[in-house]
């Protein structure tokens, strides 16, 4: 048995751095009722109403009780918190009030006497029988067209009326396989509170595979009806352990897109400009660094366009985004259909269409089989917490009382911060959900998914994408980001067999904000890190230890992601180098690291790739790259300064400078170095506790181990300092 031992050193020395209705004289109730704020009312069935105080609840007689429209009630019971009143008969199509005196009044949410509807049939548009078969879920619409189109700029098309079953499902057969055309849907539904049925807005389906969509806010779609008739040539999921994952986390867009990727400009920021064999970027980016799989940020078609900048007259004034754009994709309109301007022709232009023949659909397979053929798995980001917060929304118009969280009131929820909250509860559209996650694995081949505010989507939705993914793929690889909301489930997600992104590790690490939230790289101690907890980062932050995970393969370990400061530029303003008010003239002579900056950068590199669990890095990461918010024609008084959040910034602010990793090889070469190292070394992938052996230092900024693991049955000594 051949032993041999391979010494790392870790180490820095620190250095210096209701309203209440008002009481009325009659009122049958005590006073003491003013004090108390009803929360909600909820219809749970056709003759029950649940209504939710901020403290105990309060005991009423039915005569205090008053619906509008009118309802019997016919009793009502205290328990805790809650009035639970037995009612007559609920109209599910009509909108009600409840008040109760002396306390206050509010609307009826609509809640579990809509999860009673639930269908199987297949829905969205399928051919059968040499007709085409249309189906839409809308279980409160009184009425609804489809209106068929022959082209995606046609104004009017032909409407046709669909029938309702009684799961609350439409349909309508035509006849014809009818490819190549487009369609969309008319919904009339109830009237009154909380209610956005429209019929004079026309929306593409839910279940779309194509969309072709009009460049505004609106991003009014048209569903088109595409066969796919893709060759994968025998092409199958990768099926990596998770221990073995090393991620980039990267935009379509952005790695191209810059003029110095060399790209054609027909090709620059596309699907299929990410296989150009003459760029630096794209595939052979991936190849280059050495990584073996890609988490590209939201595909699902979104909505690109926001409010017009300071527009009065505009819906919603927008005060915050001069860009008037979505760059990052955190806002899903079709969860079935990939997104159309990364395709070849793709465009934002004003008033155009993007999407019209549905090519976005052959090139992202086409990308997705040469990454394969490459051996780079491919995990997409989705966003199933909320959706698209200004586009004429396909499931506001079917029917917003079904699809979304709302709050007493009937506001929509927005735990997630991006504006309404989707209700993954719901039996149709966890449906919807799980579906969606199918059909991106069998008909994309996706090996894997990074859940966006994965604390928001509830957990028999999660246990159903579990089962029904691992059907397909055992070894799927199933992400989350564990918090949104208020809610931080790191524990419960790795209790569940998924693994998450560890923030831990990240502000231990690099720390949690470069002012005054420094961490190990700088010599600091960040929160509750101390050296101990430093160890357990490199085991694998295991509960075992006083850690979050039950194994290491769900501790997925990074330093930088899309979100807040690059990790270059939190060690440029960690170090001082620059400050956040700074406006940077040289963006070349910003981006080229200095040698404290490398020697840091460096650093934690080590720390990052030779812990346990899997690996993400950011693109850019592997040359400091740093984000200096470009000069456009957008009026933005920070240009300039180094951005933490660009997620509006469809410019060179985002797009990867392939002249700046050039610049800083010596860098890039460490991280292809230190892949090469975890990927042939299996011990820094596979290692138990016990395999570790922490040695001792005075330095309490120093971390040295020894490693005893092998790949195949022999145990080798691997000793890291």
């Amino acid at each position: 048995m051949r032993r041999f031992a391979l010494v790392i050193f870790f180490g820095l020395f620190v250095h210096g751095w209701i309203w209440t209705m008002p009481m009325s004289p009659q009122t049958a109730v005590s006073e003491n009722l003013s004090a108390v704020k009803m929360l909600a009312a909820d219809i749970d069935a056709e003759n029950r109403v649940t209504v939710y105080f901020d403290g105990a609840a309060p005991e009423v007689k039915a005569a205090d009780i008053r619906f509008e429209p009118d309802l019997t009630v016919e009793s009502v019971s205290v328990s805790q918190n809650t009035l639970m009143i037995r009612t007559g008969p609920i109209d599910l199509y009509r909108n009600y009030r409840i008040r109760i005196r002396g306390v206050g009044e509010k609307p009826l949410r609509h809640m579990g006497i809509l999860d009673r509807f639930y269908s199987d049939k297949p829905l969205g548009y399928r051919f059968e029988n040499g007709s085409t078969v249309f189906r839409l879920f809308a279980p409160r619409a009184l009425r609804v067209e489809l209106e068929l189109f022959d082209r995606c700029e046609q104004e009017t098309g032909e409407r046709h009326a669909m029938k309702r079953d009684a799961d609350g499902v439409w349909e309508l057969v035509l006849p014809g396989e009818l490819e190549g055309k487009y369609y969309g849907y008319r919904v009339w539904g109830p009237e009154g509170d909380g209610e956005m049925f429209d019929p004079d807005k026309m929306i593409a389906d839910p279940y779309s595979r194509a969309v072709c969509t009009k460049n505004t806010y609106l991003h009014q779609g048209k569903t088109l009806i595409y066969r796919d008739d893709f060759d994968w040539e025998g092409d199958d999921f990768l099926r990596y352990k998770w221990e073995d994952l090393i991620i980039l986390e990267a935009h379509v867009r952005d790695l191209t897109a810059h003029p110095s990727s060399g790209v054609p400009d027909s090709l620059r920021g596309t699907y299929l400009g990410l296989l150009d064999p003459d760029t630096p970027g794209g595939l052979n980016y991936l190849k280059d660094l050495g990584v073996n799989a890609v988490e590209f940020l939201p595909l699902h078609d979104f909505g690109n366009i926001e409010v017009p900048y300071k527009d009065p007259n505009a819906p919603v004034f927008n005060d915050w985004n001069p860009y008037e754009r979505n760059h990052w994709g955190y806002m899903t309109s079709y969860f079935f259909a990939p997104e159309s301007y990364y395709a070849t022709g793709g465009n934002l232009k004003p008033g155009q269409y993007c999407g019209a023949d549905g090519r976005a659909v052959r090139e992202l397979k086409q990308v997705i089989k040469e990454l394969h053929k490459n051996g780079i798995a491919v995990i997409l980001d989705v966003v199933y917490n909320h959706v698209a917060q200004y586009d004429q929304n396909t499931f506001k118009l079917t029917d917003r009382k079904y699809y979304f969280r709302l709050d007493g009131d009937l506001n929509f929820e927005s735990r997630s911060w991006c504006g309404n909250d989707f209700k993954t509860e719901r039996p149709m559209a966890r449906r919807l959900i799980v579906e969606s996650v199918l059909y991106w694995m069998r008909e994309f081949h996706v090996d894997g998914f990074r859940f966006d505010l994965a604390a928001l989507i509830d957990w028999e939705t999660v246990a159903a994408i579990t089962r029904e993914a691992r059907k397909i793929n055992p070894d799927v690889i199933l992400i989350a980001e564990a918090w949104g909301g208020g809610e931080y489930e790191l524990a419960e997600f790795s209790e569940r067999d998924w693994a998450a992104w560890n923030d831990q590790i990240r502000n231990g690490i690099k720390g949690q904000n470069p002012k005054d939230g420094h961490g190990f790289i700088f010599g600091r101690w960040q929160g509750s890190n101390n050296p101990k907890t430093i160890r357990n980062y490199f085991m694998g932050t295991l509960k075992a230890f006083g850690g979050l995970f039950q194994n290491k393969r769900h501790s997925v370990n990074y330093l930088e992601s899309h979100d807040d400061h690059t990790l270059g530029d939190f060690i440029r303003l960690g170090l001082g180098d620059v400050r956040e008010d700074e406006v940077i003239e040289d963006v070349d002579a910003n981006a080229r690291l200095t040698d404290k900056q490398l020697q840091l950068n460096k650093l934690a590199a080590l720390c990052l790739l030779t812990s346990q669990g899997p690996i993400m890095l950011s693109q850019g990461q592997d040359w400091a790259r740093s984000k200096v918010i470009a000069p456009t024609e957008a009026p933005d008084p920070n240009v300039g300064r180094i951005d933490h959040n660009s997620y509006e910034k469809d410019n060179e602010t985002n797009w990867l400078n392939w002249r700046h990793r050039a610049m800083n090889r010596e860098l890039v070469d460490y991280y292809r170095g230190l892949i090469a190292l975890r990927k042939a070394h299996p011990a820094f992938r596979h290692s138990r506790p016990a395999d570790f052996q922490f040695l001792d230092s005075e330095n309490e900024f120093a971390v040295g181990f020894r490693l005893r693991k092998a790949g195949s049955g022999d145990r080798n000594d691997l000793s890291c300092w």
